[in-house]
């Protein structure tokens, strides 16, 4: 077999995620609008999606 040069992961990055990588995004569920990341965490539904998307910066930077 050759040598492996570059994966290209799934969500399309060169590096593998670790549980240091965050991913956010906001998504709307009815009135409201809550932050999720991929590590697993949400954030509290709310109904202004400018507060939704200050708790996934929060969460970021925590």
């Amino acid at each position: 077999m050759g040598t492996v040069v570059c994966v290209t992961q799934q969500d399309g990055s060169d590096h593998p995620r670790t549980d240091e990588d965050h991913s956010t995004t906001t998504v709307e569920q009815g009135r409201f609008c809550l932050a999720r990341c991929t590590c697993g965490w949400r954030g509290p539904a709310r109904r202004a999606r400018s507060l939704a998307r200050s708790d996934a910066e929060s969460h970021i930077h925590s």
